[in-house]
């Protein structure tokens, strides 16, 4: 299913999760996943317990749920302040490094939805005071744990990989883990604030 925007498809995708669930309990049997994107939400079924119609059927019926506050589980994950990038993030925004901390941490994160390395999340919040280009030249290798801005996104690389986001803090946390049921640290709709380590 195609959207406009990104904000209509974490509300959209909230809403075929349910109001404090994961889509795959509160989705019908038959449907295999529901994965959403930049501006679509993909859903996989096995149409042999679920006829096409009753997908359609259901994707109609969801209610878009713009309220933050229906997000399913709250993430917290400490950082440290003090990245790379952090003085040039805070020039270009034209506040000062602690403010830049300081909106980070304030603000509420929404997962978007995730892509580019297993656990890695793309992460959205109600405002545009930490929007940021990306790096004019991508570093070859980025640091696993690395917090970053781009865009209108922050997000934490879960492994060392190139990347050109602005890297602006560190953190211990383990995005992705394949030796749990559920590896990912944040799936989509997850509420995620960032405090200071």
């Amino acid at each position: 299913m195609e959207l406009p925007e990104l904000t209509a498809v974490v509300a959209y995708y909230r809403g075929l999760a349910g109001a404090g669930a994961s889509a795959r309990f509160s989705a019908p049997q038959g449907i295999i996943d529901v994965v959403p994107a930049a501006r679509t939400v993909l859903v996989t079924f096995d149409p042999e317990t679920i006829r096409p119609s009753e997908v359609r059927d259901w994707l109609e019926s969801a209610e878009p749920a713009y309220d933050v506050a229906s997000s399913g589980r709250e993430v917290t994950i400490e950082v440290s302040y003090g990245g790379p990038d952090l003085t040039e993030t805070a020039q270009f925004l034209g506040i000062g490094e602690a403010e830049v901390v300081k909106l980070h941490t304030n603000s509420e994160w929404t997962a978007a939805f995730s892509g580019f390395a297993p656990g890695f999340v793309y992460l959205v919040t109600t405002h545009e005071r930490l929007r940021v280009p990306r790096r004019n030249t991508p570093r070859t290798a980025v640091p696993a744990g690395s917090v970053a801005l781009a865009g209108e996104f922050s997000g934490v690389y879960p492994r060392s990989s190139p990347g050109g986001w602005q890297l602006i803090g560190t953190t211990t946390a383990a995005l992705w883990d394949a030796s749990k049921v559920e590896p990912a640290l944040i799936r989509p709709g997850d509420l995620v604030r960032f405090v200071e380590a």
